[in-house]
């Protein structure tokens, strides 16, 4: 009867402990979720500039609301607290919890970071979020900031981009000789092969320099954000298609203490939101970049496309330099192996499937 005693005694005990041991956890995991955060998010655009620098604010409120406050994300333009070409180390030491810019500004730092945006004659937005989201592309690119204490979200796309503004009617490939243009990422490289010099500015940079003659030439984006920076008043001809950009895919980074701070549910949230304000982005420059083509051509502006001789120039000169590229960076090499394979496959059903329906649908316009 005594042993019969002890061990119920025991039992009692022992239950009592795991009983405690289990409310401990449930108090921790839910004083976690009840934790309200603050951060920071630092941008690489003009403060509240259409489509690319709204995308951030409709993000931070959207995150806002699925969390119901608990994670409340303040954004900053360029030039709020860093400049806008140092949004990678502001999020990488800390500074800011948060950014949003475009991966091919960092490829003095990551080469194959340039991948992550657009490259010549590359993936376009639909097959850029499909390399990026079932094609291994994500998991690439968060192994190339890992060590630079980062972790990368697909932050919105513009879709295939005009060529650029041009102070100079491009008749051959000898127009591009001596033209200082605007253009960053792997199209830099690109122009520079062909004879022009390719210069890395901020956007807010961009009309200023043109008007001055610090440069002859910038790609910025698409009608809808070129319509809004006024480049119509300092540039003459408008030049498509974008065969630099073809699907530019913009960011959202966090850093990397700031993401494992949070609990499951916040996290599942930045990442939910992510994925919205991506398609969100590209939604709304395929209906605003129609209305603004509009109003530029109303202003008079000579839209133009290169010859023939001058586009298969440029596409022999983004294999060099992709070549160059791969020999050179091992993790260009791993990034651009997936990326070629991918478009490579997509192309093959894309020819008679988008590309058909295009030729059939304008068949008669």
């Amino acid at each position: 009867m005594q042993k019969i005693k002890a061990l119920i005694v025991m039992a009692l005990l022992l239950a009592a402990c795991g009983g405690n041991s289990g409310d401990g956890a449930d108090a921790k995991s839910s004083a976690a979720k009840q934790k309200s955060y603050q951060w920071k998010m630092v941008t690489t655009w003009p403060k509240n500039f259409p489509g690319l620098g709204s995308a951030p604010e409709n993000f931070a409120k959207l995150v806002a609301r699925m969390s119901n406050g608990r994670l409340k994300i303040k954004v900053y333009g360029a030039g709020e607290v860093v400049p806008a070409m140092e949004v990678f180390s502001a999020v990488s030491s800390g500074t800011a919890e948060m950014g949003h810019s475009a991966a091919y500004y960092w490829k003095g730092k990551a080469p194959a970071s340039v991948l992550f945006t657009a490259i010549p004659f590359g993936l376009n937005a639909q097959e850029m979020n499909g390399w990026l989201h079932y094609g291994g592309g994500l998991e690439l690119w968060r192994e190339l900031y890992a060590p630079f204490n980062l972790v990368p979200f697909a932050g919105g796309s513009t879709g295939v981009q005009m060529a650029g503004w041009f102070n100079r009617d491009i008749q051959s490939l000898e127009d591009f000789k001596g033209l200082k243009m605007r253009i960053p990422g792997i199209g830099g490289e690109v122009f520079s092969r062909a004879g022009g010099t390719a210069v890395s500015m901020p956007g807010g940079e961009i009309f200023t320099s043109l008007q001055t003659g610090v440069i002859d030439a910038a790609e910025w984006v698409a009608p809808y954000n070129d319509l809004a920076f006024g480049f119509h008043n300092v540039a003459k001809y408008y030049y498509f298609p974008g065969w630099h950009e073809p699907g530019a895919m913009l960011e959202f980074t966090v850093n990397k203490e700031a993401w494992q701070s949070l609990p499951d549910d916040l996290q599942a949230i930045i990442e939910g939101a992510a994925r919205a304000i991506n398609q969100d982005m590209l939604d709304e420059y395929t209906a605003r970049n129609n209305a603004a083509l509009i109003q530029l051509r109303e202003k008079g502006v000579d839209i133009k496309s290169f010859p023939a001789d001058v586009e298969e120039a440029l596409r022999k000169f983004t294999d060099e330099v992709i070549a160059e590229n791969v020999a050179n960076d091992a993790m260009f090499a791993k990034v651009y192996a997936s990326f070629d394979t991918f478009r490579k496959n997509v192309m093959e059903y894309h020819r008679i499937s988008e590309q058909a329906y295009f030729e059939l649908r304008d068949a008669n316009l």
